[in-house]
Parts: structure tokens; sequence; C-alpha cells
């Protein structure tokens, strides 16, 4: 399971000019899953996404998470993370879970990190999504729970 973190001042996702969630300061996380995750991904990528400390303290060091600063979260599903460009120009995606598996695991991941109480908006699985983001800093982190 894959999670692109990207620390915003604010951000949103509209489906078909209707605003579907909007979050202020916080993570936009954009979440691929592959075919061999599962809820051990989940629970790791939860954790380590609500105790990851990006956010300045009060000396302006990064040292706080978000729990820490009360932050909100955006989460979108994004099969691309999983992008194979080894041959061509077109990437090929047999990497990603089919629909069924990712529905099933991007939801699990959204009521985990619920529990965990954070608020929580999402875009809509599946959906042609716009999504708008001012970020902070910029701040970009890459978790993949292969990787731990």
């Amino acid at each position: 399971m894959r999670a692109l973190i990207q620390r915003v001042k604010r951000g949103s996702v509209s489906i078909d000019g209707r605003l579907k969630g909007e979050i202020g300061s916080g993570y936009v996380l954009l979440l691929g899953v592959g075919r061999e995750d599962g809820e051990d991904d989940i629970a790791y990528l939860v954790r380590k996404t609500v105790n990851l400390r990006i956010f300045a303290d009060g000396d302006g060091k990064i040292n706080l998470s978000l729990r820490d600063t009360g932050g909100q979260m955006l989460i979108i599903s994004q099969f691309t993370l999983y992008a194979d460009t080894s041959r061509g120009n077109r990437p090929g995606f047999e990497p990603a879970a089919p629909p069924e598996q990712a529905a099933r695991l991007y939801e699990r991941f959204v009521a985990a990190m619920r529990a965990e109480g954070v608020p929580v908006q999402t875009g809509e699985f599946g959906a042609d999504m716009t999504v708008e983001i001012i970020n902070d800093g910029p701040v970009t982190i890459m978790l993949d729970s292969r990787a731990r």
C-alpha cells in the first residue's frame, strides 16, 4: 500500500463540479492499493501517517504530527501510484489491486483513520475527480507499507 502525503494549508475534491470534500490544515493523502496488500498494510500506514512528524513546532522545527496539531485529512484513491514505467512510455498498472479489492481496502483505511480520531474527508473511489491542493512548505512524503 502506498500513501503520498502532502502537507497542506487546505485541500478539496470535486466530482462533476460538485464539492465532495474539503479540509483546512492537514494532509491530502493519495492512497494506492497493491495486489498483495491487506489488513497489516492498513495498520502500518495508519499508525505511520498519524504519527509522522512533519509540522513545525513553536521553534519552527519540523517536530509535530497530525495528531499533535489536530489537523484534518483528505483521502483520495490513486491507483496510478502503482504505475510501472519500466517498459516504453505507456505505464502499466499490473501491480495495482483490482478495483473490488482496492475499493474494500481503501474503505477500511478510511475507517481505520477515522477510528484514530482524525477528521477525514474523501473523494469517491473510481470517480474522475478534480483535486485542489494548497501545499504547505511544500512537504511531500511517500510511504510504502512494503518498505518497512
